[in-house]
């Protein structure tokens, strides 16, 4: 006799009824359909989501709070959307208005574009709110200023315009409100939040004396309003802040190259027609005068001909700004994506020589500077290439110079998402090692041409290339891992050098991983090879060549990539 199925209370099968959702009921509509779905599968609808990340997301679902980056309460509501440094596009859909519990909304660091959505206004609950580092443009929407609950906003490093509505400067409750670095213009209304920035809006008007009067300026004609500090650095030129804002059409939008956590960097064009590169540095009151001049000290005596070199600076009371020379060919990541041409502009011997080039700049960095510097945020748009396509490091220097010590903590994890090494993520401690484990990851994307976070096929999600290119050692396949614009041009035992080198920067012990000075060493030997290969008159007996051995023991650093990273910090290229 079969001993008869008990079910729970309120459980029963899908195609038999709809299924008992305790807390949603009053979220169906007649038909059945879950309104917090269909305002997700609307914001979905209108992003561009290139690494999938919402790939999960079901219209036919009837709880969404199994969703990635979607969090709910006890009560099954949707409190927190977390899509920070997903690689998303497109734009943020009015339908995000219909998320009426919503607590959390953390968007920053995509490549959003187009407004922001008024419809965010009817968030009455919300209390985080951060879109900043994206591309989003128009005026801030004053409904903002509704969000009575708001403690915390971040609009900062897009393309906002037009002025600071009052309903916003009047939010009493904010702890941070942060609109720096857009194109905000007008007069400035007094800003009640505890703290805030408003730096980075060339056509604000900005107070003259602390009875809070203040001056605007003609946005028909550009005028310097900021006082430049008269600081001397022997070996770095001082520009005015007026010569860089004449150079860059006074910060125009038309001129970004790219921003990141560490700011925004313009294009610009001296009197004598060089080209440079003006980085306009995020939170400039942060740093002061004397850490300013100590580390721009710092930075402007480390060269080398894999490094980008600091031509000169800027600092005014409310501006500090770097100043590069102009790479034509872009970065390392620029020239992995082109996709329209015949030919890549980086061939498989060009890649290994940027990664040598790299090697090179890094250990200078590590071991020829006094203090030594800790690059941090080691990845293929920080790896910029001259008009001879060599490699040539940046953004070195400008996280806190470290000591002579073997590490540091700090206070802030700097980096990308994918590229981080797992013991300065998860606490912080940051030494040559953490950079180490970056140049492992722009080892595999030189050889894959693809982002860090995304192996280039579905079945690879974020954060698993590396346990991807482990299996793919295991099974020998390592030909499927190579750039298809490469067309098969590539060396296989190259390849597998460069691989294995890979996962042992890697490794999740920073202790198991090879120094830098020892893997420039394999890349020496490693192009050696492929210029015998290339030049067999050269008189050297290509069985001379170096081997090298590694662990294929990789037991001990399987890692889990699936971890959740909220309000991080990214620098970008240039």
């Amino acid at each position: 006799m079969k001993k008869k199925l008990e079910l729970p209370l309120g459980f029963c099968f899908f195609y038999l009824c709809i299924p008992l959702v305790t807390a949603s009921d009053s979220l169906l509509s007649p038909k059945g359909v879950n309104f917090e779905v269909a305002a997700l599968m609307s914001v979905k609808k209108e992003m561009q989501d290139e690494l999938l990340v919402m790939g999960g997301w079901d219209i036919n679902s009837v709880d969404p709070c199994t969703w990635n980056m979607v969090g709910c309460s006890a009560e099954g509501y949707v409190i927190s959307v977390a899509m920070a440094s997903s690689g998303l596009s497109g734009m943020l859909s009015p339908s995000i208005g219909n998320l009426s519990h919503l607590r959390t909304l953390l968007l920053q660091n995509n490549q959003l574009s187009g407004p922001i959505p008024t419809e965010i206004g009817r968030l009455s609950l919300l209390e985080t709110l951060d879109l900043s580092g994206n591309q989003f443009s128009g005026n801030i929407p004053s409904s903002l200023g509704f969000l009575t609950h708001l403690s915390y906003l971040r609009l900062n490093r897009n393309n906002l315009s037009g002025q600071i509505p009052s309903l916003v400067a009047d939010l009493t409750d904010l702890s941070f409100l942060d609109l720096s670095f857009n194109n905000l213009s007008g007069p400035t209304p007094k800003i009640l939040a505890k703290g805030y920035s408003v730096t980075g809006n060339s056509f604000l008007c900005n107070p003259l004396s602390a009875d809070s009067t203040r001056i605007c300026v003609d946005v028909s004609k550009p005028v310097n309003v900021q006082q430049d500090y008269e600081l001397d650095i022997s070996h770095l030129k001082r520009f005015s802040y007026r010569e860089l804002q004449l150079a860059t059409s006074s910060f125009s939008s038309k001129n970004i190259l790219g921003q990141g956590g560490y700011g925004v960097v313009y294009k610009g064009c001296l009197p004598n027609r060089t080209l440079v590169a003006v980085k306009r540095l995020r939170d400039p009151n942060f740093t002061g005068e004397v850490q300013f001049q100590t580390e721009v000290e710092m930075i402007g005596l480390a060269l080398h001909r894999n490094l980008l070199r600091l031509f000169g600076f800027c600092m005014t009371t409310n501006e500090r700004l770097l100043v590069y020379p102009y790479m034509p060919n872009g970065s390392v990541a620029d020239r992995l994506r082109d996709t329209c041409r015949d030919r890549p502009s980086l061939d498989w011997n060009r890649r290994l020589c940027i990664a040598l080039g790299a090697a090179r700049g890094l250990v200078y960095l590590h071991e020829q500077c006094n203090p030594k510097i800790i690059h941090r945020d080691v990845k293929a748009a920080n790896i910029l290439l001259d008009e001879s396509f060599e490699a040539v490091v940046g953004d070195f220097g400008l996280a806190k110079l470290l000591d002579q010590r073997e590490s540091h903590i700090t206070t802030a994890v700097r980096g990308t998402v994918g590229h981080i090494a797992p013991e300065y993520l998860s606490t912080g401690q940051s030494s040559e090692k953490t950079d180490v484990f970056g140049f492992g990851i722009l080892l595999l994307e030189l050889i894959t041409g693809q982002k860090a976070l995304d192996a280039g096929n579905g079945q690879v999600q974020k954060g698993m290339i590396l346990d991807w290119v482990r299996t793919l050692h295991e099974e020998k396949r390592l030909e499927v891992l190579v750039d298809r614009d490469l067309k098969g041009c590539f060396d296989a035992t190259e390849l597998e050098t460069c691989a294995e080198l890979a996962l042992q920067c890697t490794q999740s012990s920073p202790n198991l991983r090879p120094k830098m000075s020892d893997v420039l060493k394999i890349l020496e030997g490693l192009v050696g090879q492929s210029v015998q290969t290339e030049d067999p008159q050269g008189g050297t007996n290509p069985s001379e060549a170096r081997t090298y051995s590694f662990s294929r023991d990789y037991s001990d650093v399987r890692q889990d990539s699936s971890f959740i990273i909220e309000a991080i910090e990214l620098s970008g290229p240039r």
